[in-house]
């Protein structure tokens, strides 16, 4: 796959995200009040009416029924900015294995002094990533506690939901903080184009053994093409011999395909399906956000 694929399948799901942001709002901006038990008795038959013009006063939706306790509302945001910040560590995740030294495709942005190691001067230590990680496990816990508060007894409940007082709060600082390095590490992500081809030629072309495969099956058939591929990539870990050597020489494949044939199949760059299609139709949904 190439770089940019993997880059649009994070930018689809914050594609998605900001789709799930707009649909939480009308559910979520909207008032509760209705006296101890929801039903505005000591208002007389002004209840909703007092209702309506409280709430569009603070500009707040007006509830259909009373929601003291019952919390969705507030779980459903303490659970939206949990998917928020698993893809925030999911982004953290990748750019932490990629910056590692015997990887190196990528590097978080650096100025002096930033991502230093105290004992080890040659490291480029992920700042940010470590930041963003520990920032969404805590929000995970953080929504598992919310969760709970849905759990209140009839209609005046007698605490449960008060863990909302200590629990919201901290996912939306923890949830902002995550943001803010993001936005910090993806405007100065360096990308390593050399060291992805280097790590792409690192098998000799075995990491696209299935292509050599495919290739081979509408003249071997797939079963047959899957094992005789499969002896010859044990031949090139046993051996270090170049994969394209080992096909070429082999009489059942050279039958049918010749060395320039096969050049083309085990090259990576040939084998990226509908990567770009795909890339091309996140950008287009992009564009029309």
């Amino acid at each position: 796959m190439t770089f940019g694929y993997k880059m649009a399948v994070l930018l689809a799901g914050f594609q998605r995200h900001l789709e799930r942001l707009q649909e939480l709002k009308p559910r979520v901006l909207v008032g509760e009040f209705g006296g101890a038990a929801g039903n505005l008795s000591s208002l007389g038959g002004r209840g909703l009416e007092v209702q309506a013009a409280l709430c569009t006063e603070l500009g707040l939706g007006q509830p259909d029924i009373a929601w003291h306790t019952m919390r969705d509302r507030i779980a459903e945001t303490g659970c939206f900015l949990g998917l928020v910040s698993g893809s925030l560590g999911k982004i953290a995740m990748d750019v932490k294995l990629m910056m590692q030294s015997e990887v190196e495709e990528v590097m978080e942005p650096f100025h002096e002094g930033r991502g230093s190691s105290s004992t080890m001067p040659q490291k480029r230590n992920p700042i940010s990533s470590a930041y963003i990680h520990g920032l969404a496990s805590s929000v995970r816990y953080h929504v598992a506690a919310l969760l709970d508060a849905n759990i209140a007894d009839h209609e005046r409940s007698t605490g449960p939901w008060q863990i909302e007082w200590i629990s919201l709060p901290e996912i939306f600082c923890l949830a902002s903080g995550a943001l803010m390095h993001a936005k910090t590490l993806t405007a100065g992500l360096q990308v390593n184009e050399a060291a992805m081809r280097r790590n792409l030629d690192l098998s000799g072309g075995l990491i696209v053994s299935e292509a050599v495969m495919m290739g081979l099956g509408p003249y071997l058939g797939r079963q047959r093409a899957h094992d005789l591929v499969y002896d010859i990539c044990r031949e090139v870990v046993r051996t270090k011999r170049s994969f394209l050597d080992l096909l070429a020489e082999n009489a059942e494949i050279s039958a049918h395909l010749d060395r320039a044939a096969l050049a083309r199949l085990v090259d990576p760059a040939n084998y990226l399906g509908q990567c770009g299609e795909m890339v091309d139709r996140v950008l287009a949904r992009q564009g029309d956000a």
